[in-house]
């Protein structure tokens, strides 16, 4: 049985403020796309009070938010670099071109081909996030992208100079201080300084989410991101303050950052409650982890592991985290999700900063048709198709001409006809021929 001593804000609370969302970035889109540059100032000025006469960033800028970051943070940015790299690299050499003789003389195979040129958002307005500039701009230059340029909104009045360098080392073309709607816009719609992008990566708020939704298909984009999201799933191997504190670490992100916790323990799961009241009290960033939790947080209880399984893959959460005494078989049964955190000495923040896996991650379900941010996500895998020899040719015209007369499409069957009657020396009718 299955009993929720915490629930969150109903689903219909929330598409009320997704509607809200939806109107203005549709409506600002399209001011974008008829006005250009202009619009894009004037958001700027308007969102992150702004104004240059081109928001791209020069070389001097670049090496001058460089000289103002310390030996310690340059040091701390190039590790987490190094271990994304080798994992992204990792990655990209398990990604093989293929080619197969499928029978004598007809040759299959697929190549895999970067996307062209990238739009990486970092966000950076309330969070300097310097680890999304590694997990976007990086990635996509492991996997052989040509042009990528990067974008963050201003922190404090300028660049952030930690972002900049972040961008700079991962590899990205151009950098701009751009933030929000403006910067996605900019990049997928082009303007008349901006060339528009193939594709849209890397996470942001609510408005630049649906940005990227609405602009799905005019490029790519990742994935479809809401807000952070964060599940625990434990027993008594572990304590309620354990618990209680990456529940927190994760709700800090947003006011409607959902944080569950999924446990066969009721002691634990009201050690756990206690404790995050306790932590309210202390945690600088309380103010937006408690809103987080008082309107998203839940606590579920369970009698079983399996029931801990059932709900764990109905959420399909971003982030899960296992600390139980049977992570693996977490790990070996669950099929929706965006990560997995195995065991107490890993976390989400691990994951979202350092380790070396991507922390742009499925949200809101998507975990049950799709996996993260990755190398794959930038390289699109594109067939081809030779056939050599006379004999072969004739022999898959003959099947190919039979398939479309079932499906009555005489031009279709006439480009395998006309090879069967040159290559293979048979007398075939014309396929739109009468009977």
């Amino acid at each position: 049985m299955i009993r929720r001593l915490k629930t969150a804000m109903s689903a219909e609370a929330r598409s009320e403020d997704d509607a809200k969302v939806r109107a203005i970035v549709e409506t600002t889109l399209a001011e974008i796309e008829a006005q250009g540059d202009a619009k894009v100032r004037e958001l700027s000025v308007k969102f992150d009070r702004l104004d240059r006469e081109t928001y791209r960033l020069t070389d001097a800028e670049i090496q001058q938010a460089m000289s103002e970051v310390s030996e310690r943070d340059l040091a701390d940015i190039k590790f987490a670099q190094t271990q994304i790299r080798n994992f992204a690299q990792h990655q990209r050499d398990s990604m093989l071109d293929v080619e197969v003789e499928t029978m004598p003389g007809v040759i299959l195979g697929h190549k895999h081909i970067p996307v062209n040129s990238v739009g990486c958002y970092v966000p950076g307005g309330k969070f300097p996030m310097v680890a999304s500039a590694h997990m976007s701009v990086l990635t996509a230059k492991v996997a052989g992208v040509k042009r990528i340029i990067a974008s963050a909104p201003p922190y404090q009045g300028k660049p952030h100079p930690a972002i900049v360098t972040a961008m700079h080392l991962a590899g990205a073309d151009e950098i701009y201080v751009l933030g929000g709607m403006q910067a996605v816009g900019a990049m997928a719609l082009g303007t008349e300084t901006i060339d528009p992008v193939d594709m849209l990566v890397g996470p942001g708020n609510a408005f630049v989410a649906e940005a990227k939704r609405q602009l799905y298909g005019r490029v790519g984009i990742d994935l479809f991101a809401g807000p952070t999201e964060t599940m625990i799933i434990a027993d008594e191997t572990v304590d309620g303050e354990l618990c209680a504190t990456d529940l927190l670490g994760q709700a800090e992100h947003g006011y409607n950052s959902p944080a569950v916790l999924l446990t066969n323990s009721e002691k634990l799961a009201n050690d756990t409650m206690s404790e995050i009241e306790r932590l309210l009290k202390i945690l600088p960033t309380a103010e937006t982890a408690g809103k987080s939790w008082e309107d998203y947080g839940e606590v579920i209880v369970c009698d079983t592991y399996e029931e801990m399984l059932e709900q764990a893959d109905f959420y399909a959460s971003e982030h899960v985290q296992v600390m139980t005494d049977r992570d693996d078989w977490f790990l070996e049964n669950m099929t929706s999700y965006g990560a997995l955190f195995l065991g107490p000495r890993t976390n989400v923040s691990y994951g979202d900063k350092v380790i070396g896996t991507n922390h742009t991650l499925p949200t809101k379900k998507a975990g049950r048709y799709t996996g993260g941010l990755w190398v794959g996500k930038f390289i699109k895998t594109h067939t081809y198709q030779k056939v050599t020899t006379d004999e072969a040719s004739a022999l898959v015209g003959e099947y190919c001409s039979r398939l479309c007369a079932l499906e009555h499409f005489a031009g279709h069957g006439e480009q395998a006809n006309i090879r069967v009657r040159r290559y293979g020396g048979k007398d075939v009718p014309y396929a739109g021929a009468a009977e």
